[in-house]
This record gives C-alpha cells, structure tokens and sequence, in this order.
C-alpha cells in the first residue's frame, strides 16, 4: 500500500462510471463492479474519492454525456477539486482515439490525470504511445460491434419486427413470437389513433367540406382547435403534420435506416430497409398528397400562376421539359401566344418545345371538354373505379364506427364494474392505481367516442349517392356554364375537371386530370341539387401539379380537337 506522510496531502480522485446503454443500466452489474474494483484500487493507493460520476446508457464515441462534461467543468474550472479521473479502462473515458487524446490534455492543462485500473500506464512518451494505440483498438471495436449490430437490426426490420423505439402515431406493438429469451414484435393499427391520421389525409386531400384541401398550417389549427391532441395528449405542430403526411408507414412501408443521426444527414436510399407494416391508407391517397403539398410549395409553384388572368396559366406545360408554358405576345399585343418558357430564356438549345396561338389553345381545351369529358357516358366510364373506391371507403369507415363504438362500450362496461366495486367496498377509490385505471378507461371511452362521430361525419361529407341522372344533369349544366355570354371561357370552371395540360407540339396536346378532384366536383353538384339548389362549379380552386391519370390524348387541327384513341 502507498502511504503519505503527515505533512503530504492524499491524491485526491473523482471516479468515472459508465455503460452504453439503457439496458445494461438497468440489469447488468457492470457499474457496481467498477465503483467496487475504483475504490479498492484508490485504497490500495492511498488515494482519497472525492467525487463520483456516473453514466448510465450513453455512448462514448462522443462528448455528448451530461456528467462526463459536469465532471469536465469542475476539473477546469471548479478550482481544482480532484487530482485524479480514474477510470475502470481507457474505453470508459472514450472509445475515439482522437477525443480521448484531445481531452486527455485538456485534463493535463488542469493538472489533472487520467489513469485506468487496467491499462495502469505512466506519463513517458511509450506509456502515451500505448495509450494511442490502445484506443485506436478501442475505436475499432466500437465501430466493428456498431456494424453488425446495425446488420441485425437491418435483418430484423426485413423479416418485419420492430427495432424498438416509440411506433409512428397510429400503430402499437405487439407481441409477435418468441425467440428463446428474445421477444419479437411488430407493429399493428392502433384503432383510436389511426383514425386521427387518416382525419389529416381528408383534410389535406378534400378539407373539412368547406374549405377544399388544406394546407399544413391550416391542418394544424383546425386539429387543435377542435382539441384533438397527439399520443401523448400534447398539441399539435406543423412539423409533426408534415411528418405524418411524408411517411410511406402509412401505405404499408415503414422505412428504417434513413439517418445518420452522428453526420446528421439523411442516407442514401440503397442503405434503407422496408419493413412491411399493415396500411392506414391507401397508395393513391399517399401520392395525391405528396402531389399536394409540392404543388403548395413556393419553391414550384410560383403565385403568379394561381392568380393570373389568362384560362390555361398555371395549368399548361411543355411536354418536352416539363416547365410551365408562359405567355408572350407580339405585334404590340395583337397576338398572344403559350411559349415553353425553358425555350423562352434559353432559346432552341434550352428546349425544343413549342411556341402555340393562345386562343387556338383555349378553344381546342375547352371544346374538348365540352365534346368529349362531360359527355354523361364517358363521365360514367371515367368515374367507374372512383366510385367503386369511394364505396369501399364508406365500407371501411362503417367497420371502424363499429370497431370504436365497440371500443367504447367495452371500456364503459369495465368503467361500471369498477365503481360497483367501490360501492360494494371491494375497492378503493383513493388507491392512485385505481384513480389510474379509472381515468385511463374514461379516455379510451371517450376518445373512441369522437373518433367515431368524426368517422361517421366523414360519411356524411361523401355527398349522395350519384345516379345516371344526376351525372346527365351536372354535364349539361356543366357545359353551359363552361362557356360566358360573350363566347370565353370560365377559368375557374373548366380547372375543376382538368388539371394539367401538357403541349406536345403545334398540333397536339394533353390534358390530364385528377378523377377524385372531378368525382368531387360532381358530387358537391349533386348535393345542391338534393338541397333544392341548382348544381353549379364553383369551388375554391387551388393548383395541382401532380401526375395523375391520363384521362385522353387529344390533337387539334385548324382549332378543332380530335382524339387520337
């Protein structure tokens, strides 16, 4: 044992504790052996502890570690309370060559040590060399286990268990098999939050039934303001919104590895894992949305295109680059023309689209969809399989009511079972377990409740039934009001049934649209009618630049449209 004489203070030692992870924290006997083998060593040395550190579950391949930077502050400012950081190895301190050397001589600067009770070294130049090399290994490893631990983890996630970590809101874990003393889960549909999410794709796709689709912002006040809160009874914010709104979860593929969380980056794509989760909504619905939210982003969609005066501004782009046909005029503005406007800047080399009349435009658009679209037949033909869509989604919608209403009932039969049990003094209603369970029980309920009311609400924004004569009805309406008095054409009107037109050359064109936007458009018509109204198209338009469905392709000659089918 190393004594100290009278007149000689005992080295004094601040010991530092840690394990990787959580887990390790809470069951392994790793900190308790290292205090035990910290304070024998100091005993045996003579030292004197002073001060303890411990860090339970946090990595030491950097300095983010809350008490190793308490224990950093007081050895460089805290006017020197230890002499000594002792650790179990030089892995416990860092397992980064080049952190632990960095932070090795900030210590050295406070006249403080590191020392390791198993890699026990001097200050020479060989013992530091050794230290190096020692914690090259050290950083080896660390990075060797992180590489097959991210390999199991990205095999797990193919076989379709869950990695641990809280689910995306809507789903839950379960318990799925058992692999020796190993639990595997994944993850199901959580009826309660599930509905809430497929509530934020209506309202980005159709709106509450007044205002149209809507954007992020206003999604997110409309949640809260109806106090429909998050999982875990917070309020909403924009950023979680748009997360819920990006992820692929929702159709089916849940998407892990996506970010290196150390170079805060995402990766690349190769390097996912698709995990197979069960869907919350569909894949048409997923893509209209991702369609949505870029067509309201400033960054594509200038505003200059919503607003402008001229029929197809906004909606008509070339075929050949893709960008937005512009309007140029010439002889003074005697002539108006569409121009692809790559090759308005650019000149032929930019881009090899077209230059078009613009009336010659507007009239073989418009007059194909007065021909062609609302004809009743073809309507009928085009709205086949939304409508078949629209139907199963009711059928959906009715089975989760049933599902909450269930819910509900079962919780509130549980409720009363309880408050018999305190009547009859089976029970205590102060026991805080109890009051737990009550208060647990009546959020389900009620939570369960007004997801089915919105559900069943939702049912009700479907609008009627649609007929053979409320389709013949709507078109000839439709028609008339297509074209004003003077012999133009209503903007706002024909871009409720088409959304996109794509200028090939001089004498050919597509238009495109979306057949739930027409659906829609269609069956707020037929509701007037059912209210005693007269149908009419006037909606709140807003652009949509997304790639949906070709409904036809057209060609026009001398101003007459023609299709090529």
């Amino acid at each position: 044992m190393t004594a100290t004489t009278a007149n000689e203070k005992p080295i004094r030692a601040a010991l530092y504790l840690r394990v990787s992870t959580n887990r390790q924290a809470e069951h392994d006997l790793s900190i308790p052996d290292q205090r035990r083998q910290a304070e024998r060593y100091c005993e045996a040395k003579g030292w004197q502890v002073v001060a303890e550190y411990v860090e339970p579950g946090q990595s030491a391949t950097d300095d983010k570690r809350p008490e190793f930077q308490r224990m950093m502050d007081a050895a460089l400012h805290g006017g020197s309370p230890f002499d000594v950081v002792l650790v179990h190895s030089f892995s416990r301190f860092f397992r980064d060559q080049f952190q632990l050397e960095f932070y090795v001589r900030k210590l050295a600067k406070a006249d403080v040590r590191l020392v390791s009770i198993t890699q026990d070294l001097g200050d020479d130049p060989m013992s530091n060399m050794i230290r190096q090399i020692m914690a090259l290994f050290d950083e080896y490893q660390s990075k060797e286990n992180a590489k097959h631990v991210l390999r199991a983890m990205k095999e797990n996630a193919r076989q379709g268990f869950w990695n641990g970590a809280l689910p995306p809101i809507g789903y839950r874990t379960v318990e799925a098999e058992k692999r020796g003393a190993k639990i595997k889960k994944k993850l199901e549909i959580d009826p309660i939050h599930a509905e809430t999410v497929r509530l934020i794709y209506r309202l980005a796709l159709r709106g509450d039934g007044d205002s149209g689709p809507m954007g992020l912002k206003t999604i997110t006040k409309h949640l809260n303001e109806r106090d429909i809160r998050t999982r875990d009874g917070g309020r909403w914010g924009i950023a979680a919104v748009h997360q819920i709104l990006t992820r692929t979860t929702y159709i089916g593929e849940h998407r892990f590895n996506t970010y290196a969380s150390k170079a805060k980056r995402p990766k690349p794509e190769s390097e996912h894992v698709v995990m197979a989760v069960p869907a919350i909504i569909t894949r048409d619905e997923w893509q209209a949305v991702q369609a949505h939210l870029k067509s309201r982003n400033p960054k594509w969609t200038p505003p200059r295109t919503v607003s402008g005066p001229t029929l197809l501004t906004g909606i008509a782009f070339c075929a050949s680059c893709g960008r937005a046909m512009t309007l140029r005029t010439g002889k003074g503005g005697r002539y108006r023309y569409y121009t692809c406007s790559t090759r308005a800047r650019q000149g032929s080399t930019g881009c090899g689209g077209t230059t078009v009349p613009m009336d010659k435009l507007d009239t073989a658009v418009a007059s194909h969809i007065e021909d062609r679209l609302l004809d009743p037949r073809r309507l009928t033909a085009l709205l086949s399989e939304v409508l078949n869509r629209r139907d199963d989604y009711i059928a959906r919608r009715r089975t989760h009511i049933t599902e909450l209403r269930q819910r509900a009932s079962e919780a509130d039969a549980k409720l009363k079972r309880l408050y018999e049990a305190i009547e009859n003094g089976v029970a205590d209603l102060n026991d805080p377990a109890l009051k737990g369970r009550v208060a647990e029980l009546s959020a389900i309920r009620d939570q369960a409740h007004s997801d089915a009311e919105r559900a069943a609400g939702a049912i009700e924004r479907a609008g009627p039934d649609l007929t053979e004569e409320k389709v013949k009805a709507f078109a000839g309406t439709a028609r008339k009001r297509l074209r004003k008095s003077d012999g133009t054409y209503r903007r706002d009107h024909l871009r409720a049934v088409a959304q996109r037109i794509e200028v090939i050359d001089k004498t050919e064109a597509r238009i495109m649209g979306s057949r739930t936007a027409l659906l829609k458009t269609l069956t707020a018509a037929s509701a007037q009618t059912a209210a005693g109204g007269v149908p009419t198209l006037e909606l709140k338009w807003r652009t949509l630049k997304e790639k949906v469905r070709t409904l036809s392709s057209r060609c026009w000659r001398n101003g007459s449209a023609t299709s090529r089918t």
